[in-house]
């Protein structure tokens, strides 16, 4: 059941709303209340979904590689690991951009502007309006100082941000900051992970350079952005750079949420 006391806020006629079901860190965007609640009853139930199935098949959970499912399968588990295989990684890897894959989904028939979910720094978002995005990567020198525009053009889009040194999730790699545009938030989470799971190693030009070949090996990715000690390496077409003024208050004021 959704709340009905939700701290949605409205500005510039869009509605925004920050909340938490427990792991997920929510940012939900839309044009219309509506979609709002529909996009966190698609989190809830999925959510539920997911736990009921890991509770009967706890690899799923621990799995660092992919982990074959059935057809009958909830969609949920499916699209984590169908993602997951792509790249070699753990299902779980694509859960977060799952869950806003799917409920940026269900939105869609409510939503005639925006329809645009964050869970934890995944990103799902279809968008008849531009939308900015800003990127925060700890103590990297760029923190703060980029972002992303993302036209209308660009949507359906999934943006992903996997971590070493900033996020509690599992990784075996050094970056700052890898970040993956694709049309499936599941997909750019997926990636994301087995990229920064790449980029390791005393020569950083060389961790990134592998992890930018990992990014053009995958069918589905249209670019990728790599940050570890100062220095960045990009590939594919990524959406317009926005340059910040380097802090976390510019940065949301400038962007209304971060990556990561």
């Amino acid at each position: 059941m959704v709340p009905t006391n939700l701290p949605i806020k409205y500005k510039n006629g869009i509605y925004r709303l920050r909340t938490k079901i427990k792991q997920s860190n929510l940012h939900i965007l839309s044009d219309k209340i509506q979609a709002i609640h529909v996009a966190l009853q698609s989190i809830l139930v999925n959510r539920s979904f997911l736990e009921e199935y890991i509770f009967k098949n706890p690899v799923f959970l621990y799995a660092l590689t992919p982990v074959k499912v059935s057809e009958d399968s909830p969609k949920i588990i499916k699209l984590a690991a169908e993602a997951a295989e792509t790249v070699g990684v753990g299902p779980m890897a694509a859960v977060p951009g799952a869950l806003a894959e799917l409920a940026v989904e269900s939105m869609k028939p409510y939503s005639f502007k925006v329809s645009l979910v964050e869970n934890g720094g995944e990103i799902a978002a279809d968008s008849k309006i531009s939308l900015k995005v800003g990127v925060y990567a700890g103590f990297s020198p760029i923190s703060g100082k980029i972002g992303f525009k993302l036209k209308k053009e660009d949507s359906p889009v999934g943006l992903a941000t996997s971590s070493a040194t900033v996020s509690h999730a599992l990784s075996f790699g050094e970056a700052d900051a890898v970040i993956v545009f694709s049309g499936s938030a599941t997909l750019s989470d997926a990636v994301a992970t087995a990229i920064c799971n790449l980029v390791r190693g005393k020569d950083v030009e060389a961790s990134i350079q592998k992890g930018l070949e990992k990014a053009e090996s995958v069918h589905g990715v249209r670019g990728a952005l790599i940050v570890r000690d100062g220095m960045v390496g990009r590939v594919g077409k990524l959406p317009e750079v926005l340059w910040l003024k380097g802090n976390l208050e510019d940065m949301f004021e400038a962007a209304g949420f971060t990556l990561i």
